[in-house]
């Protein structure tokens, strides 16, 4: 196929309406497994649950309720959806963003689309697994993999890289809450309480990542590649200090107020 019909192609799919609508599913999605993820956190602090605070403890959570595979074979659509709608955005740009922007500019968007494409996909393979009843934690097959990266000398220097790049992304959640450049990504004027939830869901989940980071370069410094197990394992790191369970309240409830704004997202965010 030719460049030209491979873009006409990706073209004609981001002008489909009906594959936008299930695209902008993908936030619905997103923002009911973090309604789910800061809830099993605020659950930990009280002492009442156990079980993993991350996206593999939602979709466990979500698989054992009543209709909970048909919930998570939707979850798989919506997910995948939105990782092809991102991978048009790598191909084509945003088209609702001005053709008067940089060149450096409109290469960073479609690094950044590329980016999300992957951890949609990433998302929606875990889900699958759940959906057909393979499902495995999600902290368990990250310890299992610092363990084998550990193993090298590559592998170490690629894990610590990697600890470094997830405490810059955490760090950018911070930023583009803390400055509400979010809004950036929204149509029209926002109202008061969506910016409210854009700021502090942003900074609270940012918070969280950068955690989650600086937990993979401690595990590769003392050899505990147990301790490398993601937001999972944030959380409770979090939990385990000093007035661990207001603390762990604070961002179970920040990761659910990111998920209310990931609801704002689904109507409003351009496309």
């Amino acid at each position: 196929m030719s460049d030209h019909a491979s873009s006409s192609f990706a073209t004609q799919i981001a002008q489909n309406s009906v594959f936008e609508r299930f695209a902008r599913a993908g936030y619905i999605v997103s923002g009911l497994l973090h309604l789910m993820i800061g809830y099993l956190a605020i659950r930990i602090a009280l002492g009442v649950g156990g079980g993993t605070a991350d996206q593999s403890g939602a979709l466990a959570a979500l698989a054992a309720k009543p209709g909970g595979t048909v919930a998570l074979w939707v979850v798989v659509v919506a997910l995948v959806a939105m990782a092809l709608w991102r991978l048009v955005e790598t191909a084509l740009g945003r088209s609702t963003d001005p053709k008067s922007q940089g060149a450096a500019s409109e290469a960073l968007d479609r690094v950044k689309a590329f980016a999300l494409a992957v951890v949609y996909f990433g998302f929606a393979f875990s889900a699958f697994g759940f959906a057909r009843g393979a499902g495995k934690s999600t902290g368990q097959q990250n310890s299992a993999m610092s363990a084998r990266l550990m193993q090298t000398g590559a592998g170490t220097i690629a894990l610590i890289a990697g600890g470094v790049v997830i405490v810059a992304v955490g760090g950018y959640h911070v930023y583009k809450g803390a400055s509400r450049n979010f809004l950036d990504d929204l149509k029209g004027n926002s109202s008061d309480l969506v910016r409210r939830l854009g700021v502090v869901g942003y900074i609270a989940k940012g918070l969280v990542i950068a955690v989650a980071g600086v937990l993979v370069v401690v595990a590769v410094g003392r050899s505990e590649p147990s301790k490398a197990t993601g937001l999972d394992g944030a959380l409770k790191t979090l939990g385990a200090q000093p007035y661990g369970a207001a603390l762990l309240i604070a961002a179970g409830l920040g990761i659910i107020t990111y998920g209310l704004y990931s609801f704002a997202m689904a109507r409003y965010t351009k496309m």
